[in-house]
């Protein structure tokens, strides 16, 4: 199986409106530039794989025997043969119209069951007291609201909510809007932080840029909007950059890899000898509210969890170790 990426240009070439077409119906769908690039990678790297044979001439058993390379070949992870399915089952399904038989034969990458990597609060203060900056307020405030990392990065101002202590996220994970709490600590950071972007905008304003991103089309309904001070980004970029799908110049937010180098550097600093990420505070967030005594729906809420089944995980966490076996040996 072939996972060239020096050659993806020959595909392209050959079948250009094939990939324009999917980038086109992933632009309809509001799919995220993120996603759009991953499904077009799979799908070139899909073609390439079968001797750059159109999708069409291909279907179920040329699936089949991709995604199951992946897991016995490639060794990949359960995420990533699922987006893989993802790209392909959307390609012959939205693009193609050609809707594939269920695929029973595939050899699923097995997703292992893990209990999530979770800081003590000492872990969490050391973590923190080792960054400065905007990093250091960013990594608050994922680890005091329990947002996720691209959500913490894509923060505009008008959902900060001073007046009742909360964040609206907009469009998280599944496309659902929610609130988490505003903790009291970081409120005069965080204004201090608004301000200074605040007049970052100005400054783009008066050198004609300041408009920023606007998802969903929502720059033609309101065309004034993209300028006005609510919508730009609490953390923006430190310069302009050209948007790539449209080519404008405009100032983005920062750049979400920063904070994770940030983050490492830091456990690191503090002697902490977890695997700890920008997620993991995520985790520690609703783990330390469980300890609180804070009941499981609401932590489900405000992590914007689908299934409870899922927010049950920390309760397993809890229930090991020193949280819920007295050791033999101490009795």
């Amino acid at each position: 199986m072939s996972y060239a990426g020096e050659s993806a240009g020959v595909t392209e070439a050959k079948t250009p409106r094939l990939l324009d077409q999917v980038r086109a119906r992933l632009r309809l769908k509001h799919y995220s530039l993120r996603t759009e690039q991953a499904y077009v990678g799979w799908i070139r790297r899909f073609i390439l794989s079968n001797d750059k044979r159109h999708p069409r001439d291909m279907g179920a058993a040329e699936v089949e025997g991709f995604l199951s390379t992946l897991a016995t070949q490639g060794r990949v992870a359960a995420g990533t043969q699922n987006q893989a399915l993802s790209a392909l089952l959307f390609l012959y399904r939205e693009v193609l119209s050609i809707e594939l038989p269920w695929m029973e034969t595939i050899v699923r990458a097995k997703r292992p069951q893990r209990v999530p990597v979770v800081l003590s609060r000492d872990e969490v203060t050391r973590l923190l007291a080792m960054m400065d900056g905007c990093f250091a307020l960013m990594a608050s405030l994922l680890y005091g609201s329990g947002m996720r990392l691209m959500e913490c990065v894509r923060l505009r101002i008008k959902d900060v909510d001073f007046g009742l202590n909360q964040i609206c996220v907009r469009d998280g994970k599944g496309g659902k809007d929610r609130h988490v709490p505003l903790p009291q600590r970081l409120r005069a950071a965080l204004a201090a932080q608004i301000e200074r972007t605040h007049l970052i905008h100005q400054q783009d304003l008066a050198a004609g840029h300041g408009a920023v991103w606007l998802p969903h089309a929502l720059a033609r309904k309101y065309p004034s909007a993209p300028r006005e001070p609510g919508w730009q980004y609490v953390f923006p970029s430190g310069q302009l950059s050209r948007d790539p799908r449209g080519g404008e110049l405009r100032r983005h937010h920062l750049d979400e890899a920063g904070l994770q180098r940030a983050v490492r550097a830091a456990r690191l600093r503090g002697g902490i000898v977890k695997p700890a990420t920008c997620h993991t505070l995520r985790h520690s967030f609703a783990t330390h509210l469980l300890e609180a005594g804070q009941d499981i729906r609401t932590i489900q809420e405000l992590l914007g969890h689908k299934d409870v089944a899922t927010t049950q995980i920390y309760t397993h966490v809890l229930n090991r170790g020193g949280h819920g076996v007295l050791s033999p040996l101490d009795r």
